[in-house]
């Protein structure tokens, strides 16, 4: 198998200035060309693969162009990866050789399943780290600490985010520490209080919740955010603008788009795409102009996350509403089904979209002077998934539209803002809808609070969600949000343990 992502990465300014220079034609062609040659790679190497052609009676070499690549089957791991033995996956059909790093998923949808990935794939992140740590983060004039408050252990953010800094770093070209407390927000607040005096800027990396909770922490406890030059990184799952303006104000950020940038990531697959600062200025201008964002998203009534990727790294497609990603992970994946609703924007498909909503793309990113992030790269976008989804009596709720209720001024001295969602059944198997709210520290149960967001949350879902106000006005009090106070931290529900679970199941 061969890996590109090595010589790129000891030439990542020259890569970075052709980001900066290429049209997305030039990155389209390149990922088509690499596209191909691994599948060529994938089916000569990896064993399962080659069975799953020779089960849909593919010939490779009919596979020529991207038109014919299109039409091959959609793998994911209910026909591929948990059909074939483990060692079928790995190019070579031998995983008890080589060198591995293993992630598990959460589990969250079933038993764990266990991805292997190599250097190369950590080599991968690191480049796309180095990018956004430059184009962003300027490290390269500033004395920079990063602090990974990933979660540590079997799961792939912390580590994976630990290696990626330490390829950096090993480059010696830059002013970088890293120090790794994972999600513990009291000794990240002593590395705050200690370290950060001496540099020039902090980078916290982390889960949205556990950021949320660590800037309230350490308001909370007087820590004064306007001492130092604070920028974070998120990971591992969706949220709308209204969270990334609570932090940044919490946390006194300067600039909302180059402060504050979300990851693309999967354990299967790794960082795939991420924020860039103007695909965060054309979500809030989408959320300002309902046209823009109905042309972008369709109409949903649900902001995505939208980022950038380089298609020779990582190439996307989208059918029938699903994301499809092709890549060099451990287990080389072609046409990988991610589960996620979502779909791809050219670069130049949303310059034009932009200007048939009235505005000029060009001119918002030089007033707010972002003209020097730019890259022409494509979109794509993802939406909240579907196992973070609960349907009541059909109409999906999204934990986006509770979070935005907990965050608000109303409510967030009450609330943490984690919180997750439940599905009841009547001894007549009427549905019922629950919200596990935590409280903020100190903070006790009370009943009219209960009853204040209760009402809150479903003001809120009448507002935004017509198929729930449709199922109210059929069902009445049914489908009334029943919520359920919990105290901070508590440990059936809200212990702080890797990744938050917003459904319970």
């Amino acid at each position: 198998m061969s890996y590109p992502v090595t010589k790129h990465f000891k030439n990542a300014n020259s890569f970075l200035k052709l980001l900066k220079t290429k049209k997305e034609s030039f990155w389209l062609s390149r990922g088509e060309k690499h596209t191909l040659k691994l599948f060529k790679e994938v089916y000569k190497n990896v064993p399962a693969y080659r069975k799953l052609l020779k089960i849909n009676k593919i010939n490779c070499d009919s596979i020529k162009t991207i038109k014919d690549f299109k039409n091959l089957p959609a793998i994911d791991k209910k026909n591929y990866l948990q059909k074939n033995d483990f060692h079928d996956l790995v190019p070579g059909g031998n995983l008890s050789k080589g060198n591995w790093n293993i992630s598990a998923t959460s589990g969250s949808t079933g038993e764990p399943f266990y991805f292997p990935r190599t250097s190369h794939q950590d080599l991968y992140y690191a480049l796309t780290a180095e990018f956004y740590l430059l184009t962003n983060f300027d490290i390269d004039k500033k004395s920079t600490l990063y602090i990974n408050c990933f979660a540590l252990g079997v799961w792939i953010g912390g580590l994976f985010t630990y290696q990626a800094i330490k390829h950096i770093q090993e480059k010696n070209k830059y002013d970088l520490a890293l120090i790794n407390p994972g999600v513990n927000k009291e000794e990240a607040l002593k590395v705050l209080k200690r370290l950060s005096p001496h540099y020039d800027q902090i980078i916290i990396g982390g889960y949205p919740p556990f950021i949320k909770d660590f800037v309230d922490y350490t308001n909370a406890k007087k820590f004064n955010w306007g001492k130092i030059s604070a920028k974070f990184i998120f990971s591992g799952e969706a949220f709308s603008e209204d969270f990334r303006s609570y932090i940044a104000k919490g946390a006194k950020l300067k600039n909302i788009y180059k402060d504050t940038l979300s990851h693309y990531g999967t354990v299967d697959i790794g960082t795939k795409a991420y924020e860039t600062p103007i695909s965060i200025l054309i979500r809030r201008l989408a959320l300002k102009n309902k046209k823009f964002l109905n042309k972008l998203f369709g109409e949903h009534n649900r902001l995505p996350t939208l980022a950038q990727y380089i298609p020779e790294q990582f190439y996307f497609e989208e059918k029938n509403g699903a994301l499809l990603c092709t890549s060099e992970s451990g287990l080389p994946l072609i046409k990988y089904d991610l589960k996620d609703a979502g779909g791809v924007i050219g670069f130049g498909d949303m310059l034009k979209m932009a200007r048939e909503s009235g505005i000029n793309l060009r001119q918002e990113i030089k007033k707010t002077r972002l003209s020097n992030t730019v890259w022409e790269l494509p979109f794509v976008y993802i939406f909240e998934r579907m196992d973070s989804v609960v349907s009541l009596y059909g109409a999906n709720i999204y934990p986006e539209n509770i979070r935005k209720v907990l965050i608000s001024n109303t409510f967030k001295k009450y609330f943490s803002g984690r919180f997750s969602m439940q599905i009841t059944f009547t001894k007549k198997q009427d549905q019922g809808f629950l919200v596990h709210i935590e409280l903020q520290k100190n903070v006790a149960k009370n009943t009219a609070l209960k009853t204040r967001v209760e009402k809150a949350i479903f003001e809120e879902l009448k507002k935004v969600n017509s198929e729930y106000y449709n199922n109210f006005k059929a069902f009445g009090r049914k489908v009334y949000p029943k919520v359920m106070l919990w105290k901070y931290e508590d440990q059936k529900y809200f212990k702080r343990a890797g990744k938050h679970k917003w459904v319970v199941k």
